[in-house]
C-alpha cells in the first residue's frame, strides 16, 4: 500500500469517527441520551416518590427527594451498571424506578459483565417486582370486598409482572451484546487481514525491488564478462601494433587484424546483450496498471539475457512460461583452447593442461552453469594478467574429476621489460569470480605466489547448477577487475 493511500484512508476512516464525548462516553450522542433517560427517570421517581409518601403517611420532600437521588443514577449505567439494577432493587418497595430497572438490566446484559452476575442481578429484579406486585394486589383485593378474582389471580399476576418487567429488557441486551462482540470481532478480523495484506504487499514490493536489483547486477557482471575481455585483448594488442609499426609492418598488419577481429567479436557479443534486453523489454509491455508489471518485465529479461550468458534463468517472481528451463549456449569448456589461444596471440606466453578422461570437455558433460562458470574464471584471471602482469608466463591448468571440475590460472612475476598496457581496474574482478563459484556450492582461492606471481584456484561441483540458482545469481557488482 502506498503512502499516499494510508494517509487518504486514515483521513476517511477520521472523518467516519464520532466525536468522542466527556468522561466515560465514548461518543456524545452516548451522553445525550443518558442525560435524557436520566431525566425521565428523576422525574418518574419525583413523582411516584410523592405518591408512595402519601400512601404510607410519610412527609411528601421525604419521597420527592428519595426520587431526586434514586433518578439520576441512570447517568453512570454504562460505567457501573450493576450499581443501577441494585438501586432498581432498592427502590422497588417503593413502588418506583420501573425506567430505572428496566434500562439498568439492559445496559447490565449488554456489557461484559459477568453471566452469573447478570443472572443473579435478574433474579433479584424478577424476585422484588413480584414480592411488591403480590403485596399491592393482596391490599387492593382485600381493599375492595366486592372484588373476588380466584386465588390463582394474584400469584400469576405477579410472577407475569416480574417476568415483563425483567425478561424483555435481558434478552435484548444479551442479544445487543453478543451482536456487538461479533461486530467488534469482525472489525479486528479485518483490520488483522488488512495489517496481513499490507505486509504481503511490502513484501512483494520488496521481492520486486530484490529482483531488478539482482538483474542489474548479473547484466552488469555479463557485460563485463562478454566485452571487457576483448576489449582488454583490443588494447594489447593496439599497444603492441604502436611498438612494432615501423619496426615490423608485417606483424603490425598482423596486429591490426587481430585488433579488428577482437573489436567485431566484442561489438557482436554487445549487440547480442542488448538485443537480448531490448527484445524482452519490447515483448514484455506495459499494461494499464503502470508499474505493477514491471516484475513480470525483469523475470522475462532475465530469462532471455540468461539464455545467452549460459545458465536457467531463476529469478524469484519469474513467469513460469519465461522462466521454465531455458538451456544456455554460452561458452563451454570446449572453448578453453581458443581463448587461451587469443592471450597468446596477444604476446602472452601461456600454456593450457588438461587433467581427467579424455574428451571430458565436450559440451554436455557438465551443466552449462558449470562450464560458463569455469569459463569465465580463466577468462577473468587471464584479463588480469594482462592488466596487472604485462609479459609474465601464465598457465592454466583444468582437472575433471569424478564430482567436481577444478581449474587453476597462475602467473608469474611480471617481465620489466614489457611496457604496461595502461588498462583501466574496477577492483571487483576477483569479487564476481568468487560470487560466481560460490553461488554454485564451489570453492574459490586467489592469492599472491612465493615467486613474486598470482594464482587463482576454483573448484565447482559437478551438480551444482543443479541446486543453485545460476552462477550469476549472487548478490554484489562485479564488473571489471
Amino acid at each position: 500500500m502506498s503512502a499516499t493511500g494510508a494517509e487518504g484512508e486514515a483521513g476517511a476512516r477520521a472523518c467516519d469517527v464520532p466525536a468522542r464525548g466527556p468522561w466515560w462516553w465514548a461518543r456524545r450522542r452516548g451522553a445525550v441520551l443518558d442525560v435524557v433517560l436520566a431525566l425521565l427517570s428523576t422525574l418518574e421517581c419525583v413523582v411516584e416518590g410523592a405518591a408512595f409518601s402519601g400512601d404510607v403517611g410519610m412527609p411528601e420532600p421525604v419521597g420527592v427527594a428519595l426520587g431526586l437521588v434514586a433518578g439520576p443514577v441512570l447517568l453512570v449505567r454504562r460505567r457501573w451498571p450493576v450499581v443501577v439494577v441494585l438501586v432498581s432493587i432498592a427502590v422497588t418497595p417503593a413502588d418506583m424506578g420501573v425506567l430505572l430497572g428496566v434500562v439498568g438490566l439492559y445496559t447490565l446484559a449488554a456489557s461484559d459483565t459477568p453471566r452469573r452476575t447478570t443472572a443473579l442481578l435478574a433474579g433479584m429484579t424478577v424476585a422484588g417486582t413480584l414480592l411488591s406486585t403480590f403485596l399491592n394486589l393482596r391490599q387492593e383485593v382485600a381493599a375492595d370486598p366486592d372484588y373476588q378474582p380466584p386465588l390463582w389471580f394474584v400469584p400469576v399476576m405477579s410472577v407475569a409482572m416480574g417476568l415483563v418487567v425483567t425478561a424483555p429488557p435481558v434478552l435484548w441486551g444479551l442479544y445487543v451484546g453478543a451482536r456487538r462482540r461479533l461486530v467488534e470481532s469482525l472489525r479486528e478480523r479485518a483490520d488483522g487481514l488488512e495489517r496481513e495484506l499490507s505486509l504481503l504487499a511490502d513484501r512483494a514490493e520488496e521481492r520486486a525491488e530484490w529482483a531488478r536489483n539482482e538483474e542489474r547486477t548479473r547484466i552488469a557482471r555479463e557485460m563485463h564478462d562478454v566485452v571487457a575481455h576483448r576489449v582488454s585483448l583490443m588494447v594489447v594488442h593496439a599497444a603492441a601494433l604502436q611498438a612494432v609499426a615501423l619496426k615490423d609492418p608485417e606483424k603490425a598488419s598482423r596486429n591490426a587484424g587481430l585488433v579488428g577481429d577482437m573489436g567485431r567479436q566484442a561489438l557482436t557479443e554487445l549487440r547480442e546483450m542488448l538485443g537480448v534486453l531490448r527484445t524482452a523489454d519490447g515483448s514484455g509491455g506495459r499494461s494499464a496498471s503502470g508499474a505493477s508489471d514491471e516484475p513480470e518485465r525483469l523475470a522475462a529479461v532475465a530469462s532471455r539475457a540468461a539464455a545467452q550468458a549460459g545458465v536457467k534463468a531463476s529469478v524469484p517472481g519469474a513467469v513460469a512460461g519465461e522462466a521454465g528451463g531455458v538451456e544456455a549456449e554460452g561458452p563451454t569448456l570446449a572453448e578453453l583452447a581458443e581463448l587461451v589461444g587469443q592471450s597468446r596471440a596477444a604476446g602472452m606466453a601461456v600454456v593450457l593442461s588438461v587433467d581427467g578422461v579424455e574428451g571430458a570437455g565436450v559440451p554436455g558433460r557438465y551443466a552449462a552453469g558449470v562450464e560458463q562458470t569455469v569459463y569465465r574464471v580463466v577468462q577473468e584471471a587471464l584479463t588480469n594478467v594482462h592488466k596487472h602482469a604485462p609479459g609474465a608466463r601464465a598457465r592454466v591448468r583444468l582437472a575433471h574429476r569424478a564430482a567436481e571440475v577444478a581449474v587453476q590460472v597462475e602467473n608469474g612475476p611480471s617481465d620489466g621489460a614489457a611496457a604496461p598496457a595502461g588498462l583501466p581496474s574496477g577492483g571487483n574482478g576477483l569479487v564476481g569470480m568468487r560470487e560466481r563459484v560460490t553461488a554454485l556450492g564451489g570453492v574459490f582461492v586467489s592469492g599472491p605466489t612465493d615467486a613474486g606471481g598470482f594464482r587463482v584456484s576454483a573448484v565447482v561441483p559437478v551438480g551444482g547448477a543443479a541446486t543453485a540458482s545460476g552462477p550469476v545469481s549472487g548478490g554484489g557488482v562485479a564488473a571489471g577487475g
